[in-house]
């Protein structure tokens, strides 16, 4: 269906306690400004505004993930989470400068991973060795990586991925090429990687992917669901950042059963699998 705003709401019972497992506050600048070191500057889309957009979803719980426009300064993702510390927790990014006590903080508020961004648009990637210290860092609080990586770069971080000793989240279903079909290498990687059982993906970003109705995504979200049903998540990525045209989140949350077809599968995608990764209660 275009993005034109027609639908109003879900085409099907969203399940309670749905999660939105991949989401951003921005700003108000003025209170919570942007990193210097920015590749992107956005319209501030704080936390009240992300609670409208879960409200209207008809969504019960949220992830809200450290943006790379704030940096390692993650005091309005920390200031969302403790608005609702029932229904929210956050992933942090964090570098060899992050005190001990904001660890300590950030667990306290609902954080429950660190991000590194590896696409070269959003300056990425990091050292990996800061990548290293920073898993040794938050694995005694049990925390997570969230590793948000493009096409072929799903290839040169299997090794890591492989061998990280805590679970690994990929972002939106690895960015691959979907001109390059689900027999794509990286997409065969990404496969092969699910049969880890600490490797999670999250099926979102399919209009990072294609434009609406969305329909080359479609095989990359129902491989995945496949091949790992108890280790996918979803998400809206909202505010959408750097993308030129608007997205319609009703729409993208419309798209669900087309790759969770039966409840059982969206009652794992929306409600189990988050639970049981992020600690929601």
């Amino acid at each position: 269906m275009p993005s034109d705003g027609r639908d109003t709401k879900p085409r099907y019972p969203v399940p309670p306690l749905a999660c939105d497992a991949h989401c951003h506050v921005f700003g108000p600048a003025d209170r919570f400004p942007y990193a210097a070191t920015r590749t992107y500057t956005p319209e501030d889309k704080p936390k009240e505004a992300l609670a409208a957009l879960h409200r209207r979803l008809g969504l019960g719980r949220a992830v809200i993930v450290q943006a790379s426009c704030h940096g390692t300064d993650n005091r309005a993702m920390v200031d969302a989470l403790r608005s609702d510390p029932v229904r929210y927790r956050g992933i942090a990014m964090i570098d060899d400068a992050t005190p001990d006590a904001d660890l300590r903080d950030m667990h306290e508020a609902g954080v429950r991973g660190i991000r590194f961004n590896f696409i070269k648009a959003l300056g990425g990637g990091p050292d990996m060795a800061l990548v290293r210290r920073a898993a040794d860092r938050v694995r005694p609080l049990g925390w997570h990586l969230v590793l948000h990586l493009q096409g072929d770069g799903v290839r040169e971080m299997e090794a890591f991925i492989r061998g990280a000793d805590m679970p690994v989240v990929i972002d939106h279903m690895g960015r691959v090429d979907p001109a390059l079909g689900v027999e794509g290498p990286a997409f065969r990687t990404l496969l092969a990687l699910l049969e880890d059982p600490r490797i999670w993906v999250k099926l979102s970003g399919a209009e990072r992917m294609a434009r609406s109705p969305f329909t080359e995504a479609l095989p990359f979200a129902r491989a995945l669901q496949h091949a790992a049903p108890d280790r996918v998540l979803w998400g809206t990525d909202f505010p959408h950042p750097n993308l030129a045209t608007p997205v319609d989140e009703m729409e993208m949350l419309n798209l669900i059963p087309e790759f969770a077809p039966t409840p059982e599968d969206r009652q794992r995608l929306l409600v189990d699998n988050p639970a049981a990764l992020y600690g929601f209660r």
